[in-house]
Parts: structure tokens; C-alpha cells; sequence
């Protein structure tokens, strides 16, 4: 009887045997190295729940790791993301936290720093079928899927920023599907985040920057 490893079940839009386990976590990856926007020198994966418990048996780790080195959840390279990200002198690392309990069953934190020494620290959430959600960046709670063009806007909270950002949009025949405003304080850091339909140019993100009060721009394109 010939050994099947869980990497050689392909299905139509997965590598692997979970969709949440690793299609989710293989997603999680790869919108946060689109987060980062450069290439990543250093990442540590911190698993909760049942990620934590079963992430190495059910290719979780692997899947990660891809989604960090641009693969889709149904590149069959996942399977040798270790050997990939040694390739391109990437180190990672695992770690689990079986303490917290108070996180949805399927969460990861992914720490990245560039090879520019730039540091990113998104929190996802895979919730099944594949599906995705990111909850965190840094220190401040967010909500978005990934499901559509995303434009993260990071600034310090004072009055117009939104405002301003929409407005370069509507210049540029942008159609907003969704937009959230999240801060950890008032006058602190705060995040606009806008999924739209059209991609967001880099033409439109140079233009956003002029505003002094910005701090940072994400640009996640599907």
C-alpha cells in the first residue's frame, strides 16, 4: 500500500487536508506578507487553540509559512515551504500558547520584520470553509477578510484623515464596498481600513501621503 502524505490531497482550491487547518492558515500568510509589502527576513508564528494543538499533523505550519512566501492555497509548493523559505533565507519559527484562552479556536499571530527591519504583527483568524478574518494589527483591533481590495490606512486620530482618504478615492473612481474606522484610543493610533472593488493604485496612495498625519499605507490587492 502506497504512503499518501496530507500534502498530495489536492483539492479544487486547496493543498492539504482542512480547509480551515491549511487553506485558511495558507491565506492568513499570504495577506500578511501583502500587509508588510516587502520582502520578509524573520517571521514567528504564535498558535492558539486547536492551531496550536494539531498545527504540525494537520500542515498548518507548512501552509503558513507558504502563504508567507506568496503561494495560494492551492500551490502544491506548500508542501516544501521549509525547504523554500531556507532557500530565500527567510527563519521562522513556531511557537504555542495554550494559556490564552480567550481567542477564536483557530488564531495565529504572525511576527515579521523585513529585511529593511521594517515590523508587522497581524492576528488571523481562520473560521472555515477557507474563509479568513484579521482582527489585529500591532496593538489595535481590526476586522477585515481579504475577500476584496483592502486599503489600510494607519494615522494618528485627529478630525479630516477619512475624509481626506475617501476623497482621494472618489477622485480616482474607487467604489468602497466597506469602511472601518478602528483606534486603541482617542488621539492614538488609528486604522482606516477600506475594501473596495477596484484596485487602489499607487497612484492614489502617493497622493493619501501628502497628509502629514499619516503614518503608514497597506495596500492589499486579491
Amino acid at each position: 500500500m502506497a504512503f499518501i502524505s496530507v500534502f498530495d490531497v489536492i483539492g479544487p482550491n486547496m493543498v492539504g487536508p482542512s480547509s480551515s487547518h491549511t487553506a485558511g492558515a495558507a491565506t492568513i500568510g499570504l495577506l500578511a506578507r501583502k500587509m508588510i509589502g516587502e520582502q520578509i527576513k524573520k517571521v514567528n508564528f504564535v498558535l492558539y487553540g486547536s492551531f496550536a494543538k494539531t498545527y504540525k499533523g494537520h500542515g498548518t505550519d507548512r501552509a503558513l509559512l507558504g502563504g508567507i512566501l506568496g503561494f495560494s492555497t492551492d500551490d502544491v509548493r506548500i508542501r516544501d515551504s521549509f525547504e523554500l523559505a531556507k532557500w530565500e533565507n527567510i527563519e521562522y519559527s513556531y511557537e504555542c500558547n495554550e494559556t490564552e484562552e480567550d481567542v477564536y479556536p483557530n488564531t495565529v499571530d504572525v511576527e515579521m520584520e523585513s529585511v529593511s527591519g521594517r515590523k508587522l504583527v497581524v492576528r488571523g483568524e481562520s473560521i472555515g470553509g477557507g474563509k479568513v478574518r484579521l482582527t489585529r494589527i500591532n496593538s489595535v483591533k481590526v476586522h477585515f477578510t481579504g475577500e476584496y481590495h483592502a486599503l489600510i490606512v494607519k494615522y494618528r486620530d485627529v478630525p479630516g484623515v477619512v475624509a481626506s482618504v475617501t476623497t482621494v478615492l472618489s477622485n480616482y473612481d474607487v467604489n468602497i464596498a466597506y469602511l472601518r474606522v478602528f483606534r486603541e484610543s482617542k488621539g492614538g493610533i488609528a486604522y482606516t481600513i477600506v475594501e473596495s472593488d477596484e484596485e487602489i493604485t499607487a497612484d492614489a496612495v502617493e497622493e493619501m501621503k501628502k497628509n502629514s498625519v499619516i503614518e503608514d499605507i497597506m495596500v492589499v490587492r486579491r
